[in-house]
């Protein structure tokens, strides 16, 4: 079956009505046949889109992602738990499906027995039947037994083919049978449901009127307890949803017999006092709540007023920059299951990431799920990313598709990377790089540099630039992508004061002790990122024993010293071109150089990368600075300033 929506709430007033009825007396055992559905009948309470016309019950009004429910107004004793007596029952009724049009339809319609407490749940449409939803999926504290005609797949609980189904506390049926939706649709099937509290047999069949399959197999049976599934007073009713495709479902007529009989322990003249004490305490009770609501109706819409010109403001901060759409809250979270656990790509300083699948699109996305700091501005941090992100086009960043804030969430959609982040290929060993994708990917990173430094209207500085936020296509381009912490500077202004922000161990020296950022703090993490992209070794990690042990940059620069540049290439690379390795180590160690005055522009870095210009001579550079300024240091720490998620497969 298909993926929920939202649906329709149940109201208060049903709540209230359904405790009303809960004291009323019982009569039992259950009988009763209805072959006509007026609406003057109480006997039938309406959820959702369920409604009585022309004699029918239509659940679902033939609309997208529609709940409708029809239940008994009596509740039903099932079991008795001192004598453990199960009821006898019998259930007969007449139905049809119209699929509406053939090969796009769904998502069925569902006989059952409920605690007496049940309603629909919120956002159980579609594949949920109306009687589920994504945070009770895989509770057993359900206790819902439920016979469904199955119109659509949904591949984590249904077999592959649409069917009837005998369900146990849950969406995969525990028997089920083929059933072909399309080729019965608008003929009225009638179904005979029985079970024997003997044996403890249920069992169903139906045959259609006028359509039949000469294979088809039109009857089912379960061995179960129901003393150990459900309660002992349940509500019985049918339960009908469609998702993003859509089908009528009918109900023609109704009867059901029961044997068991409960009487309750309370004397009526009790009931009526209970009863009369009751409703007196409800009665001023909603007196009161009536001018609470009343107060709270006045603050609430002032609030909104702030809030929606609060919107209205970021609306038009975010869309004052051409580019990426608005999408709303309720597609991202269809997109991504509400955002579950199995989605969650990574999880950063700034948030979560989730995989999604955009239905309208037909493509998969990368959600971000900016995280509420209790000592950050989230709408500053969130529009800033959306504005900087929006005005940039380039084949190597990762291209933003859109942005959500509502419900108090602030979200960033982009263009999902099916080959995860680059650190998942050097350090998880993931799927290994060859050397041409690696040299690729270092030119591919170079290229996004040098675009946000030089190309794009204003200076970008990234300040974050690392494996895990470098991600790879399916063609292993790489994608340059979290701005979380970039910003723009003024291409003629020299540092700016931006206060401390990236990941320890890839932030160059001289930010870290003056707070300053510039092209050259990119650059040095680029250089870093060189290094770990020809060494598979993580810069953050010492390398040698306890006592020896040194950086990854004074481990290169020490075999760039005594010429053996070639010790430094990952062991698992077996088949690599020489004359790259060393170029993009050398031009590693020069980019990652402690004196920011040595480092070259992101320009320089290509044109050696390309072999447009001459390896520089690092040594000779040694000579014409002390010692101290010019020795290519490494610092780092054990925690992160700030780390960010990627837009692929989690970090």
């Amino acid at each position: 079956m298909a993926t929920s929506c939202h649906n329709i709430k149940t109201s208060p007033l049903f709540s209230s009505f359904l405790l009303v009825l809960l004291l009323l007396p019982c009569t039992n055992p259950i009988s009763f046949e209805i072959t006509r559905f007026d609406p003057n009948d109480i006997s039938i309470i309406y959820e959702g889109g369920a409604a009585p016309i022309a004699g029918n019950i239509e659940f679902s009004n033939v609309d997208w992602c529609q709940v409708g429910r029809a239940t008994y107004f009596k509740k039903l004793p099932i079991w008795n738990s001192k004598t453990k007596q199960l009821s006898d029952f019998t259930t007969h009724f007449s139905f049809f499906i119209d699929v509406q049009v053939r090969n796009i339809y769904g998502s069925g319609l569902a006989f059952f027995l409920a605690p007496v407490e049940s309603h629909v749940p919120l956002n159980s449409a579609g594949g949920f039947m109306g009687l589920y939803n994504f945070s009770n999926i895989y509770s057993h504290q359900n206790q819902i037994v439920h016979i469904e005609f199955d119109s659509s797949l949904n591949p984590e609980w249904d077999p592959p083919f649409l069917h009837v189904g005998i369900n146990n506390n849950s969406l995969e049926s525990a028997t089920f049978t083929r059933w072909n939706a399309s080729f019965h649709t608008g003929d009225t099937a009638d179904v005979w449901i029985n079970y024997n509290a003997i044996t403890k047999n249920l069992s169903l069949s139906w045959k259609y009127q006028t359509t039949s399959l000469p294979l088809e197999n039109t009857s089912l049976s379960l061995i179960i307890d129901l003393t150990t599934v459900l309660p002992e007073w349940v509500i019985i009713g049918f339960s009908a949803s469609t998702s993003n495709r859509i089908e009528r479902h009918v109900l023609q007529s109704w009867k059901f017999n029961s044997t068991l009989e409960m009487h309750e322990e309370k004397e009526n003249d009790a009931r009526k006092i209970i009863l009369t004490a009751l409703l007196s305490i409800v009665g001023g009770f909603l007196l009161a709540a009536m001018a609470a609501v009343l107060i709270f109706w006045i603050r609430k819409k002032r609030e909104k007023t702030a809030e929606e010109m609060n919107l209205i403001s970021m609306n038009d901060d975010i869309e004052s920059v051409a580019g990426p759409r608005r999408y709303s809250y309720q597609d991202l979270v269809l997109a991504t299951s509400n955002f579950s656990g199995e989605r969650k790509l990574g999880q950063g300083g700034f948030g979560a990431v989730y995989k999604g699948y955009y239905t309208h699109l037909g493509m998969y996305i990368a959600v971000k799920k900016i995280t509420k700091h209790s000592n950050k501005d989230v709408k500053k941090d969130y529009i800033a990313e959306a504005k900087i992100i929006s005005q940039l086009r380039h084949r190597n960043l990762v291209p933003i598709l859109g942005w959500c804030h509502d419900k108090g969430e602030f979200l960033l959609v982009y263009e999902f990377m099916p080959n995860g982040s680059l650190d998942s290929h050097l350090f998880k060993k993931k799927i290994p790089l060859t050397w041409t994708a690696r040299y690729r990917i270092a030119l591919g990173l170079a290229s996004a540099l040098l675009y946000l430094h030089e190309g794009s209207e204003k200076c970008v500085l990234h300040r974050d630039i690392k494996p895990s936020n470098i991600m790879l296509d399916s063609n292993m381009n790489a994608k340059l992508g979290d701005f979380g912490l970039a910003l723009f500077m003024e291409s003629d202004l020299g540092p700016e004061t931006t206060g401390l922000a990236g990941t320890n161990g890839y932030m160059a020296p001289e930010y870290i002790s003056t707070r300053r950022a510039s092209k050259e703090s990119d650059v040095y993490s680029f250089g870093l990122v060189a290094l770990e992209i020809v060494t598979g070794r993580m810069a953050v990690d010492p390398i040698g024993e306890e006592d020896e042990a040194v950086t990854l940059v004074k481990w290169v620069w020490d075999l760039y010293e005594t010429g053996e540049l070639n010790k430094a290439v990952e062991g698992i690379l077996t088949d690599f071109d020489e004359t790259q390795v060393k170029c993009l180590l050398i031009v590693g160690l020069w980019c990652a150089h402690s004196d920011r005055s040595m480092r070259p522009s992101i320009m320089q870095a290509i044109q050696v990368l390309n072999f447009q210009a001459e390896l520089p001579n690092l040594l000779t550079m040694m000579t014409v600075h002390d010692s101290n300024a010019a020795r290519p240091l490494f610092s780092f720490g054990d925690e992160p300033v700030m780390s960010h998620s990627s837009f692929g497969v989690g970090r």
